[in-house]
This record gives C-alpha cells, sequence and structure tokens, in this order.
C-alpha cells in the first residue's frame, strides 16, 4: 500500500521569533547544536515516510500547503508538518499516517491539545490545493470526517515561535536526554 507522503512547511518568515530576541531564522536556530529544521527532518527521514520539503516562501500558510499538494499530487495522502517542531516524533508521523489507512483526516492529540502533523487522505487533495492566504487547512479538517488520534507526544504540540519556546524545548530534550 503506497505511503502519504509528509509535507515538511518551512515558509513562513519567523516574524514573532525575530519579536522575540531571535537572532536568527527559528529553523536556523539552534537547538542542543543541530537546527530547529535539521531536528524536524531527523524525525521525518526517521519515519521512512516520503516527504517533501515546502519552502518557497509562499505569502500564507494555506499557500504553502497547496504549492506542497500540487508538488507532490500523486502522493496516497498528506500530513502536513510545520518544520517548526522539532521535537516531533517518527512513530507519531507512522501513527498518523497508518490511521489515514481508514480515516479521511486524522489529526494528533496530546494531553487535549490538537497538534501536528494532521492527516489527509487523497480524496481531501481538491480541497488542499484549493487553499489560499494565511488559513491553515483548519476548514479541511471540518469538511471531513476527522479523528483524533491519542498521542504521548509533546512534540507534536511543542511549536518553536519564541526564543522561550526554544528554551523550553532544550529543557524538554535535556529530560528525555
Amino acid at each position: 500500500m503506497q505511503q502519504p507522503t509528509i509535507l515538511v512547511l518551512a515558509s513562513g518568515r519567523g516574524e514573532r521569533f525575530k519579536a522575540s530576541g531571535g537572532t536568527v531564522h527559528k529553523l536556523q536556530a539552534l537547538l542542543a547544536g543541530k537546527t530547529v529544521l535539521e531536528r524536524t527532518l531527523e524525525a521525518v527521514r526517521a519515519s521512512g515516510l516520503p516527504w517533501h520539503l515546502e519552502n518557497a516562501g509562499h505569502p500564507g500558510m494555506g499557500d504553502s500547503i497547496a504549492a506542497a499538494v500540487g508538488a507532490t499530487r500523486s502522493a496516497a495522502g498528506w500530513l502536513i508538518l510545520p518544520a517548526d517542531l522539532p521535537l516531533i516524533r517518527a512513530t507519531t508521523l507512522q501513527q498518523v499516517a497508518m490511521a489515514l489507512q481508514a480515516h479521511e483526516v486524522a489529526v494528533p492529540v496530546f494531553q487535549g491539545r490538537r497538534g501536528h502533523p494532521v492527516g489527509f487522505g487523497a480524496a481531501c487533495g481538491p480541497a488542499l490545493l484549493d487553499l489560499k492566504g494565511n488559513n491553515g487547512a483548519a476548514q479541511v479538517v471540518r469538511l471531513h470526517e476527522a479523528i483524533e488520534l491519542i498521542v504521548d507526544d509533546i512534540g507534536c504540540v511543542a511549536d518553536i515561535d519564541t526564543v522561550d519556546d526554544l528554551t523550553r524545548a532544550e529543557a524538554l530534550l535535556d529530560r528525555a536526554g
């Protein structure tokens, strides 16, 4: 069976990170000796799933998703993963991909909080291609039968938007490791 493709979205400007005191783009910030982007990509590679990095600098999240889906049109589905989730586990990516075998949309949930990657089956492709602007794919989630997949992975909700987020992620890595 063909696997869904992970779409790693790295097109954002990272303005909140810079406003919080960051001196580089948040995806290039160091987290325990590796960049945020490299940590995210390590989990993506470890999942064994096909993936696509979308980093063309689109104006909004919707535009980034549409471009990434357009670049991977023949995929069996998609896992939308913002690149600023450096603590995501490969096993969580695999769990969301497996959930798409029985559901059109799968949303990981950690301790009551919805996270990423959100998984979309191939039937969602046309709606994802139509996305534009700053809104992500929440409207597509609402249009389809989404399941909430309970996961034990703080990495699905621990995004890096500020320097404080980076400090918290560093502490989580220290505790885990």
